[in-house]
């Protein structure tokens, strides 16, 4: 059986049959401008899935069939989001992971870790049951250090 895949970059997510699966099948909410907000300070543990261009990043159909197996891996532990790729880029500043595709796990609304690229499935089992039990904390940031008093700082 072949199923037709879009092939033009930034075609609509939902037109990949896995991705589309994500909100038919499993159920999980779509993070969206409108309710981004809400859905990330929510009470309890929830994994944010970061999706990107398929037809840039192939591995954002892999994260697509992963997911589903970790809510059975670890049932009723967390709740599932998924980020598309417009809204995905927006949000992936307040997370600080560098590869495409990425999961971030919160409590209670506070960023608790992320598991970014891909990895083999006994990785992901350790990284989640990990992040299930770690302590919120700062997410990691973007840039350089900058350290000291100021003092010998450049003027212009």
């Amino acid at each position: 059986m072949t199923i037709p895949m879009p092939i033009a970059a930034d075609a609509d997510p939902l037109r990949y049959p896995l991705i589309a699966r994500l909100f038919d099948k499993h159920g999980f909410a779509e993070v969206t401008a409108d309710d981004r907000d809400g859905w990330l300070a929510r009470p309890g543990r929830a994994l944010v899935v970061f999706l990107e261009d398929p037809v840039r990043y192939r591995e954002s159909l892999d994260l697509a069939v992963i997911v589903p197996e970790l809510t059975r891996a670890f049932p009723g532990r967390f709740a599932v989001g998924v980020a598309l790729p417009v809204e995905a880029r927006q949000l992936a500043v307040r997370f600080g992971f560098r590869r495409w595709p990425a999961l971030v796990m919160l409590a209670d609304g506070r960023y608790v870790g992320a598991i970014d690229g891909l990895r083999d499935w006994t990785v992901y089992l350790e990284q989640v049951a990990s992040l299930l039990d770690a302590a919120p904390g700062r997410p990691p940031s973007v840039g350089v250090a900058v350290t000291g008093d100021g003092a010998g700082a450049c003027a212009s």
